[in-house]
């Protein structure tokens, strides 16, 4: 990908990694159809912005610099286009192999706050349904037989009148997994027209889902960090009209 000088919320940075709030609406990585606006353009940019500036990359349209020197951001965790919050990413191999290494050995954790439809009965509970990929259906990914053990823990932080504030912690990291498991019990997260069938859930409202917190060990001291981060403006607008305040 190609730098962008877009404004990115860094929370921390070293020499190994940064952590950022990354902002709902924005996509992780190039695909197919969109190559600009993405987080990893921004970091192209952030992350080579002296080498830019110093004319070692002259063609913004391009993704190769004139150097060997260019920082390459490690993306070792994803979360949806319409998901805010927290992320971590490397800028050293050697700190993008470790953090994927703990990533896979569940080292790594990592909490969301969820808006949801209703009146969530129990207080704490963990829903259990594989995922999978369904390439003739829609939404493709969905729980299915067959599909991937999938694991979520979930703890409400409050009931209001129409919604209950849900704290998630994804046990497993399946595809859309806490936007999946919270429909299949009946309370599809506020804003997800996808995994709900009531019209209602769209509402003009931005997807109600935010990495709230993360914590890991830096890849290079081992140190234990902590980081947490409030709803966004967005969500408690939502949240307070739900209320009926």
């Amino acid at each position: 990908m190609y730098p962008e000088p877009i404004p990115l919320e860094i929370v921390h940075e070293d020499e190994q990694i940064v952590v950022l709030l990354k902002p709902s609406g924005m996509l992780v990585h190039p695909t197919i159809g969109v190559k600009t606006g993405t987080l990893a353009n921004a970091l192209a940019y952030h992350l080579n912005k002296r080498m830019i500036e110093e004319g070692e990359w002259p063609d913004p349209r391009s993704s190769t610099p004139n150097s060997q020197r260019s920082v390459r951001p490690g993306l070792v965790h994803r979360l949806d286009r319409a998901t805010s919050g927290l992320m971590v990413i490397a800028k050293t191999p050697r700190s993008l192999t470790t953090l994927s290494r703990h990533f896979r050995r569940r080292l790594v954790e990592k909490r969301y706050v969820a808006l949801v439809w209703g009146d969530v009965e129990l207080d704490a509970g963990t829903i259990d349904a594989p995922i999978g990929r369904d390439p003739d259906g829609r939404p493709r990914w969905r729980v299915m037989e067959g599909g991937k053990g999938s694991e979520t823990r979930f703890r409400v932080l409050e009931r209001r009148r129409a919604a209950t504030l849900l704290e998630l912690e994804p046990v497993t990291g399946r595809t859309n997994q806490l936007r999946i498991h919270c429909a299949r019990i009946g309370h599809p997260i506020v804003g997800d027209g996808l995994y709900c069938e009531s019209p209602i859930t769209g509402c003009g409202m931005r997807l109600c889902l935010h990495a709230s917190r993360l914590a890991f060990h830096h890849p290079a001291t081992g140190e234990w960090l902590e980081f947490t981060s409030p709803l966004p403006d967005g969500i408690v607008a939502v949240a307070g009209r739900l209320a009926g305040k």
